[in-house]
């Protein structure tokens, strides 16, 4: 097998272990419920060569030495490896418990697997969008807007990129209004990228004290409702950017473990809300890999001082930069098709 660096190996949930490029062959019992098509976490646990499977409380957890996988029991949000992800549907007991097909190939599986993506390949332009401005300041607080901590970030993550060696494009660098087309048809300009949409989040009145934290956002696979909503005929469609689905989970996976991490080791820790699923146009639209980030939200009263503090705004940038170095060699190196 090809000797690759421990980083690019495992930098999605830096597991210490190398997954199988073939996993065990297993003959899947799938069970339908409620028009989904579903399999067994004990057989999963075998697929992916993981050693045990127990129950502690609500949760049903799979794990080896390195990887722990933890799913709670009739809930959608997972566990891997401590890093948060939002399902697209429920675990459920049908006599075992068992996840659905979708969950399995949609975010696990490029989760555990980088290197089998097929549609993920190398790059060297990186698209940033800093959503909002001009007439459109995104959500506001008494510190500032949204559409200007969005180019703050991008700003200062194109400067990182830089120096990594990577052309880099803005959708906008001054305090200027885009529609969602004019950006994504600036984006679809550029072979051979990836698409950061950056944001800061905002809720209402009612909830306004409570809600915090960091989210990413991939575009919802087909069938698949947006983050927050029932689902509808339109989600039936197959967009442009669900061709990157399984590249996008990947490079959300990298964005958001790795923002959550260095903001830790500044003590500047922030909840982790999760990645998550959603139909934004500048994910629907977009032929690359694609991802929509949001940075905390500017209605907490303790948080808005968080984004508006400027080691706060380095520490983003910097992690989203390693974030796609990481991504970038795992694309560049696949061990999927290499004998063992």
């Amino acid at each position: 097998m090809r000797i690759f660096t421990f980083r690019c190996r495992i930098f999605l949930l830096l597991f210490a272990v190398i997954l199988p490029a073939s996993a065990a062959k297993v003959s899947w019992e799938i069970k339908e419920y409620r028009n989904h098509k579903y399999v067994p976490l004990s057989q999963v646990k075998d697929f992916y060569s993981l050693t045990s499977m127990t129950k502690s409380g609500s949760y049903i957890i799979l794990k080896n030495s390195d990887v722990e996988l933890k799913f709670r029991a009739g809930g959608q949000e997972v566990l891997m490896n401590n890093v948060k992800f939002i399902f697209s549907h429920a675990v459920v007991s049908l006599g075992s418990y068992h996840i659905s097909i979708m969950d399995l190939k949609k975010v696990i599986d490029p989760v555990l697997r980088p290197f089998k993506i097929k549609a993920a390949k190398g790059f060297d332009t990186v698209i940033i969008d800093p959503g909002h401005g001009g007439k459109d300041p995104g959500a506001v607080n008494s510190l500032g807007t949204e559409a200007n901590y969005n180019l703050k970030i991008a700003k200062l993550l194109q400067d990182n990129l830089r120096k990594r060696g990577f052309k880099v494009v803005m959708t906008r660098t001054t305090d200027v209004f885009l529609t969602l087309q004019e950006r994504v048809k600036l984006a679809n300009l550029y072979r051979d990228a990836i698409f950061i949409s950056i944001h800061f989040n905002s809720v209402g009145s009612r909830a306004r004290s409570q809600a915090r934290g960091i989210e990413t956002f991939t575009l919802s696979p087909v069938g698949v409702a947006h983050y927050g909503r029932g689902a509808q005929a339109s989600d039936n469609i197959e967009r442009m950017g669900n061709a990157q689905d399984s590249a996008n989970i990947a490079l959300a996976t990298a964005v958001h473990w790795s923002s959550i991490q260095l903001l830790a080791r500044a003590k500047l820790e922030v909840p982790d809300r999760g990645i998550r699923r959603a139909r934004y146009s500048v994910l629907t639209g977009v032929k690359h890999p694609a991802i929509l980030f949001e940075g905390g939200f500017m209605s907490h009263p303790k948080e808005k001082y968080l984004i508006n503090n400027p080691t706060y705004q380095r520490t983003l940038a910097k992690s989203m930069c390693e974030a796609i170095v990481f991504y970038r060699k795992a694309t560049m190196q696949k061990i999927g098709s290499t004998k063992r």
